[in-house]
């Protein structure tokens, strides 16, 4: 989506937030102090002032008073009599109109779960888990000393036991100390000979023959594997709604400008 739609977007997020019911954290000679100032302190709607530590809190409470203090000063001075005044205050009478006109039109977009429905089938792809795998491993210098760790594997009972074991006294790797786990890990954050090797084992059994990597050669061991699978529509409608409503306000943008680019004149100095 165009930069700029997304930009109108996350302005008006943060306007919306300040249309709410205000929160009054001091008055300043009968002037209140709120959320709306809050939030336009933080510029970030996402931020709850009661989530701030105490001392943030405190600093921020004391710059809005002073900000009150001088903005009450300046109301008694002749500023609102100078052009610099009254330029500005027309200024952001438009952008207040633009934002409050573009709020409006924001809550007249309808979402339907049809809408919703539709756009989960038809992007499947994008609402993928993963494949995850959970595996230990041995790493060693040369095919020999692997094959060694394969032979010894092949003649015990316990095989994970025994595998843990040697991690610990036979691996080179960083995760020898425990045991060779790799812990869960998505099949992509592994080198590609390591992720195949490890895709096609089944799960509580180990690699037959070394796997060589840029690393060094790998015995391999599954503990688990969970398939990729797509996310449940209720995990996701959320932020599909998000997706159409970005949708449907860049479309509207763009076709409004465009209609009224035809109609007006502009002239680009």
């Amino acid at each position: 989506m165009n930069k700029n739609i997304l930009s109108i977007f996350a302005a008006l997020s943060i306007f919306a937030s300040t249309l709410s019911a205000a929160n009054v954290y001091a008055t300043v000679n009968g002037d209140n102090v709120t959320n709306e100032d809050v939030t336009m302190a933080l510029r970030n709607p996402n931020i709850s002032f009661e989530t701030l530590p105490k001392e943030s809190r405190t600093r921020l409470l004391n710059q809005l008073i002073d900000r009150k203090l001088l903005s009450q000063e300046a109301s008694k001075s002749d500023i609102k009599n100078s052009k610099e005044y009254k330029k500005a205050l027309e200024s952001i009478k438009s952008n207040l109109a633009f934002e409050l006109w573009m709020q409006k039109k924001i809550k007249s977009i309808k979402i339907s779960k049809n809408d919703k429905m539709s756009f989960y089938k038809n992007n499947s792809d994008k609402f993928k888990n993963e494949a995850k795998l959970t595996a230990s491993h041995i790493l060693l210098k040369d095919e020999k000393a692997a094959k060694e760790v394969i032979s010894i594997l092949n003649k015990v009972k316990n095989k994970k036991a025994k595998f843990i074991e040697l991690a610990k006294k036979r691996s080179t790797g960083p995760t020898g100390a425990k045991g060779g786990s790799l812990g869960e890990f998505s099949a992509g954050q592994m080198v590609p000979e390591f992720s195949k090797a490890a895709m096609d084992l089944k799960v509580g059994s180990y690699t037959k023959s070394p796997i060589k990597t840029q690393f060094g050669y790998h015995v391999i061991y599954l503990e688990n594997k969970k398939v990729a699978s797509t996310k449940l529509f209720k995990e996701v409608e959320a932020q599909i709604t998000k997706n159409l409503l970005q949708k449907k306000i860049g479309e509207f943008v763009v076709s409004k400008t465009s209609e009224l680019r035809k109609k007006a004149k502009i002239v680009i100095k």
